[in-house]
């Protein structure tokens, strides 16, 4: 609607400056509703989500109640962990027996259930010990001698980019990333929940201290240089994990590896049903294409050229990047002039300390936004100049190195060689995908 639907250098600019003011008002409104499922939090009240925690029923707009039936496999979890069962044996007699997951779907996941027993959700607190979490005016609302589990917000900040991906078919597809990083301890919102007697905080305290201790397996064959680790991705989009299995034959015990879907492991019906491959033969394969690929240095800096374009393309709009990033840093600056500006009509007495607050609450957001914005074009711009010069590095360092030393490099070096082109390697019906830093991805035959 908002497309004045001609090329013009006018509407182009007015396209973009449109384009910005929309980008820029759903950044306000979402730290707005931020804003407003804090200070409910900071009240005492239960955030509605789309679902309550497991065990739990929402009561009213601001409250929770327990619910039975799932507190009674809550009980039995906790009861398990105690025992010092570990998360996948938890797993396996939960879905034995067929109860249903927090999702209402047959399969639990291992994260799912160590989360459950390590939640302070369930963990009974003190009164105590929950005053020194809440406001006073929280705390007096409580009842002195009960107990009462803490559901925690805004624990977490999470961050947005755009990355591009092949999609298996010769092109890139674009998908949404986000990371999250743990915010500190004070910023950190408890809100006080009911507590269960199914739960008594002895079974609770050595549920979550044998889940603490219980640790993966210790992995076996750690001097074995897995070649593809972290480049060999399944069909289904997972990534693909080492596995070892040990035969007994004639002649004694054998170890033989894998390259596992990770999907593989969770024991769902849902999981993918790709077949393991054989360690030995597809890194043979993959190095035997790879090492050919590198013969032709220019097609190698051609592809690696255009993945730098394509992580920067991600990001850009109808501006060059170069562009954006005055933009953003114009409109940091004139966020600084703008409160000094408010401050001085505060003091000249225009306007009340109230008005002046509010003034410089949406300053801050603007500038928030605009630092944020200005931070993943910095990080963007980055990771285009670290493909630009890993694989400037690769072809300098080969350059010299004939073709059958190339061929012939030791297992311990190949997997940087596959990161300094950006590899990634997917099984195909006949054989695998190859996409990275040429020209298109290629099929290898097995």
């Amino acid at each position: 609607l908002n497309d004045r639907g001609d090329d013009s250098p006018e509407g182009q600019l007015t396209d973009g400056i449109l384009d910005q003011l929309a980008k820029y008002e759903r950044a306000k409104m979402a730290e707005r509703t931020r804003r407003g499922k804090l200070r409910k939090a900071r009240e005492g009240k239960v955030i509605g989500t789309h679902k309550p925690p497991y065990g739990f029923r929402y009561a009213d707009a601001a409250g929770i109640a327990l619910h039975d039936p799932e507190m009674a496999v809550l009980e039995r979890i906790f009861r398990w962990a105690a025992e010092g069962l570990g998360s996948r044996a938890i797993q396996g007699r939960l879905m034995g027996e067929g109860v249903p997951s927090p999702g209402g779907k047959p399969g639990w996941s291992k994260t799912t259930v160590k989360r459950l027993v390590l939640s302070d959700t369930y963990r009974p607190h003190t009164h105590e010990e929950v005053s020194r979490l809440v406001s006073p005016e929280v705390a007096a609302s409580l009842d002195r001698e009960g107990t009462y589990g803490v559901r925690w917000w805004n624990r977490s900040d999470q961050k947005g980019r755009q990355v591009s991906e092949p999609d298996g078919r010769g092109g890139r597809r674009y998908r949404r990333k986000t990371t999250y990083a743990l915010r500190e301890p004070e910023e950190w919102v408890a809100v006080p929940v009911p507590t269960s007697p199914r739960l008594p905080s002895d079974l609770v305290e050595r549920a979550r201290a044998a889940m603490s201790r219980n640790r993966a397996p210790e992995r076996k064959n750690l001097a074995r240089p897995w070649q593809l680790r972290g480049v060999l991705r399944c069909s289904c989009g997972s990534s693909m994990g080492a596995h070892t299995a040990t035969r007994q034959n004639a002649s004694g015990p054998k170890a033989y590896h894998y390259y596992r879907c990770n999907r593989n492991t969770s024991y769902m019906p849902h999981s993918c049903g790709q077949r393991m491959q054989r360690a030995e033969n597809v890194e043979e394969t993959i190095w035997a294409f790879v090492a050919g690929m590198l013969s032709d240095p220019e097609r190698v800096r051609a592809g690696v050229k255009r993945l730098a374009e394509q992580e920067r393309a991600a990001r850009r709009t109808r501006r060059s990047p170069d562009d954006e990033m005055k933009a953003w840093r114009k409109k940091i600056s004139e966020c600084a002039l703008m409160r000094a500006a408010y401050q001085d009509q505060q003091a000249a007495g225009l306007m009340t300390l109230a008005e002046l607050s509010d003034k410089l609450a949406g300053i801050d957001e603007t500038r928030r936004h605009s630092e944020a914005e200005l931070d993943a074009g910095r990080a963007s711009e980055d990771r285009a100049r670290g493909i630009e010069r890993d694989g400037e590095a690769l072809l300098r360092s080969l350059s010299e190195t004939t073709p059958e030393a190339i061929r012939a490099l030791p297992s311990e070096e190949r997997l940087g060689v596959y990161q300094r082109l950006s590899l990634e390697v997917s099984p195909a019906p006949e054989g695998y995908e190859v996409s990275g830093a040429f020209c298109a991805p290629e099929r290898s035959r097995s």
